[in-house]
């Protein structure tokens, strides 16, 4: 890729000229676009190009390109709805057009235009609105415009003589600018409530993410020294509450001017510290921006809320203003968490409580999955679920407005409240066209403060949000539909891209860390007899990887179940806490033994029973109706999983799943035919006194695949050795069998004292006899006898092979043998054999065809070339002879080779030389 400034007001024609894949990324002046494509500004302030291959790796290439182009304008809130459209439109170009694609990003003040263009402009273009035409969505093609439709706010297709242009317009959606607010004076006891030494954690953060400035307040709160953290990226500490695809994640928060709201940060004991926090945006005298954090106890959040929170009595002070806005505040929060977590608060202080929740219905109704609380220990409730209607700890007053006076005379009844000291509750349904869609609830720590008239009130309260949650979190989905089917695109990308074994195992671990779950611990099954196998383990801090993997090993695994979906798994959490809590007992003394010996273990043990005390769940893997392993996905301490991210880790399973039995398939393939490629070949070479031997042999390909090269040398009585070297036509399992025939064949002729013609021509008897699976064979054969003068003498065939080459000592090369016709093409052979002595000094070079048809571009090694580099081998051993032909035959291409290659050195000693 080149990058480079166009300067002028008016931006050329993006798409290169010489088919080569380039970007560009320039601010430019005002552009011009066509009226209708325009939305509130017609302002170009940067654009990015960039042409693609029409080859199937080009669609990924293509999504990172508007991945990074767009993270890096800053437009975070509609990467996944562009990465969705692009990969559509330009897998249309490149892989069912087949030609090469053009995109083309325009940034302007309120959103971005991409435009895929290909040069295919006859391609009929289906119309939107015409389900005919449109076609069915599980189809291979036409899928692309209907994406556009459904996700571009601005779509169209235009035409020239050379090209067919698609392009599509995503919008910025609008941010509501923050408002200061001022609250009247208050008695004492209407104060929120905080700690005696109010601790303000104030953390910054640099351009890159990492930790700058940590004062003494942060070093109280969470129990790391400054010089501990200076340096690091705040996502090693911050457990940040972000779903893929539903709201803004930890790094584009820390670029955003302005930011408000409530994450966890793990303090130095492993645990979650839930804060709330304030986010400035500054930069300094030379220009360089950061990020100024200020950090609270969650529960002492009303030092830094802003606005705040409004009393009930200034409530029913205003009743011309809207009973929404009079609950909620205004502005109303723009995305589903502020906004849940605001109606707590202010549900909480309506009816003056002690602890408030709220509740989401599931989409049939049959449970409710905790969303959002205050007053109460969130962080281990948050994602939690309970049934609406039967079985055990069920949700009894889901449907209707319900008090309880005192829950401890009916435990049980609202098992959120379990545990918690809370004793009375009124909950309140959440209803839309009279469906269920949540619960509401308020809780207070005294029996009987609650009422059918609080139950109105928050009857009434509830109705007046009851569509607005239902909006928000309908626009959560969506948002998360459209995150999980970018994530899947990418993930089944990668996964494809791989026929390792281990490496699709590490792949799987880091896709659900910490995007999924904050660990992950693959196992394996290698067959239907076998155990399962703790095969990888992943934890989003890598210090915590070594304890959670020795936990899982002296633990029995999950049962491989084939049922689909998830189920939670309890073990893990149940045997680390165990753990943790006898080696607290041991290091207070209290199970004998001297407790120093075990004082520094503790650190780790609890640690590990923090990060693997949440939700566990276990997710099968199944290919080919087997089940190869499972995918266990876990919480740290008290978190739960929420269903959407359950669904989406069911479909990356899948997907994981033939990939990883793929690989494994490749890698039994893979090993059958290399261990079938060396019992073609001889285990060991004689050692003959009075000839230097040498062989190298380069199998080509990936190792899947049998070669039809291979070589031999073998005693035949005493004082004559055989020597071999031949290549049969093609790969594979026929060429394989070919080849084992001709090598064993000749070891069996050959030591029943024939000739080497008689030998050659029963071995062409034989090899077509195989018919159908019989392969030419070409092939070089002698017998070497070395003689009491120092020489040696040889007899051989050439039959079909690249002629062997001898090398005198004054450096001259020649051919040792006349070519004769090759083995498996002809009944009635004339063979004859051919005598060489070999002086003192002299070598004799036997290669494969793979050696002498080495190429780079037109240009091929040949039989000169090799004589040439021959040449300058004289006085050479014959392993550096050898060794000095393959060096020359790799540097001549640059390239891999793509044949196999085989060479055989035989060296006659001088008379000075042992």
């Amino acid at each position: 890729m080149t990058t480079g400034l166009i300067p002028g007001d008016q931006p050329p024609d993006p798409r290169p000229t010489n088919g080569l894949p380039h970007q560009r990324d320039e601010p430019v002046g005002r552009g011009t676009m066509p009226a209708e494509n325009l939305s509130r500004s017609s302002v170009i302030t940067a654009r990015a190009a960039a042409s693609f291959e029409p080859v199937g790796r080009s669609v990924a290439s293509a999504r990172a390109f508007v991945r990074d182009t767009l993270q890096g304008w800053g437009f975070a809130d509609i990467i996944d709805d562009a990465v969705v459209l692009t990969s559509e439109l330009v897998t249309n170009a490149v892989v069912h057009a087949g030609t090469s694609a053009d995109l083309l990003c325009l940034r302007s003040d309120d959103g971005v235009r991409i435009e895929v263009a290909d040069r295919y402009p006859e391609r009929e273009v289906p119309l939107q609105g015409s389900a005919a035409t449109m076609g069915s969505p599980d189809r291979e093609g036409g899928r692309g415009l209907q994406l556009c439709a459904a996700l571009a706010d601005r779509w169209g297709v235009e035409y020239s003589p050379t090209y067919k242009t698609v392009w599509f317009q995503l919008d910025m959606p609008e941010r509501p600018v923050g408002t200061r607010a001022a609250g009247p004076a208050l008695p004492s006891d209407l104060l929120p409530i905080a700690d005696t030494r109010v601790r303000v954690a104030v953390v910054q953060i640099d351009r890159i993410g990492a930790i700058s400035s940590w004062n003494e307040d942060a070093e109280e709160l969470f129990g790391y020294r400054a010089d501990q953290v200076t340096g690091k990226p705040l996502t090693d500490l911050a457990a940040w509450p972000h779903t893929p695809g539903t709201g803004t994640g930890i790094a584009e928060a820390l670029q955003l001017s302005r930011w408000e709201g409530s994450y966890g940060i793990r303090d130095a004991h492993g645990r979650v510290t839930p804060v709330y926090a304030s986010h400035l945006r500054v930069r300094d005298a030379d220009g360089d921006p950061s990020t100024v954090c200020l950090l609270v106890r969650d529960h002492e959040r009303a030092v830094l809320q802003t606005p705040l929170r409004v009393t009930a009595s200034d409530a029913s002070e205003n009743q011309s203003t809207d009973p929404f806005e009079v609950f909620i505040g205004s502005p109303a929060p723009d995305d589903l968490d502020s906004l849940l977590q605001r109606t707590v608060e202010r549900a909480r202080d309506m009816l003056d409580g002690d602890s408030a929740f709220l509740l989401l219905a599931t989409d049939d109704e049959t449970e409710l999955e905790v969303r959002a609380s205050t007053g109460l220990p969130s962080a281990r409730q948050r994602f939690a679920r309970v049934p609406v209607e039967a079985g055990s700890g069920r949700y009894g007053s889901a449907r209707m407005p319900s008090v309880h006076d005192d829950l401890t005379a009916l435990p049980g009844a609202v098992p959120l409240l379990n545990g918690t000291g809370m004793r009375s509750v009124v909950t309140v349904p959440l209803k839309v066209e009279g469906r269920l869609t949540g619960s509401l609830g308020v809780a207070a720590e005294g029996a009987g403060r609650y009422s059918n008239e609080e139950a109105l009130r928050l009857q009434f309260a509830a109705d007046r949000i009851a569509l607005a949650v239902e909006s928000a979190r309908l626009g959560e989905l969506e948002r998360l539909r459209r995150g999980s089917l970018s994530f899947l695109v990418e993930a089944s990308d990668l996964l494809a891209g791989t026929l390792d074994r281990d490496q699709t195992l590490a792949l799987m671990a880091q896709m659900t860390v910490p995007t999924l779950a904050t660990w992950c611990a693959v196992y394996t099954i290698a067959d239907q007899a076998s155990e399962p196998y703790l095969s990888y383990v992943l934890h989003e801090d890598e210090e915590l990887i070594d304890g959670i993997k020795s936990l899982l090993s002296k633990m029995a695994p999950p049962d491989p179940v084939p049922t689909p979906g998830a189920r939670v798994w309890s073990a893990p959490g149940e045997v680390a806490h165990q753990a943790a809590l006898r080696t607290s007992m041991r290091s207070l003394g209290l199970s004998g033994g001297p407790s120093n010996q075990v004082t520094s273990g503790i650190g780790p043990t609890l640690t590990t029973a923090s990060a693997v005390g949440g939700e566990t769940v276990v997710l099968p893997l199944v290919a080919r109706n087997r089940v190869i392993g499972m995918l266990t996905l876990g919480k740290p301490t008290d978190e739960h999983f929420r269903q959407e991210i359950l669904e989406l880790a069911e479909d990356l399973s899948r997907r994981a799943a033939l990939a990883l039995d793929n690989a494994r398939l490749y890698s039994e393939r893979t090993a059958i035919s290399q261990s079938l490629q060396r019992s073609l070949l001889p285990p060991e070479l004689p050692v003959i006194d009075g000839v230097e031997v040498e062989v190298i042999y380069r199998a080509a390909g990936e190792g899947n695949e049998v070669g039809g090269d291979f070589y031999d040398l073998f005693p035949i009585s005493d004082g004559a050795y055989g020597f071999a070297i031949g290549d049969v036509c093609g790969t594979g399992p026929n060429a394989a069998a070919v080849t084992g025939l001709a090598r064993h064949a000749l070891r069996l002729l050959a030591r029943e004292g024939l000739s080497g013609p008689a030998v050659l021509e029963r071995l062409n008897s034989a090899i077509l006899d195989e018919g159908a699976r019989s392969r030419f064979l070409t092939l070089l054969y002698g017998e070497l006898r070395p003689q009491e003068d120092g020489s040696a003498e040889l007899k051989v065939v050439c039959a079909g092979h690249p002629l062997p080459l001898r090398l005198r000592q004054d450096g001259t090369v020649e051919p040792a043998a006349e070519p004769q016709p090759l083995l498996g093409v002809l009944e009635d052979l004339d063979l004859y054999e051919q005598t060489v002595v070999l002086d003192p000094g002299d070598v004799l070079l036997c290669v494969t065809d793979g050696v002498t048809e080495r190429r780079e571009g037109l240009n091929m090694l040949g039989d000169d070339g090799l004589a040439e580099v021959l040449t300058t081998c004289t006085g050479l051993t014959a392993g550096a002879v050898a060794a000095r032909i393959m060096r020359a035959v790799e540097r001549f291409a640059s390239d891999a080779p793509s044949d196999d290659m085989a060479i055989l050195a035989m060296r006659v000693p001088g008379l000075h030389q042992d």
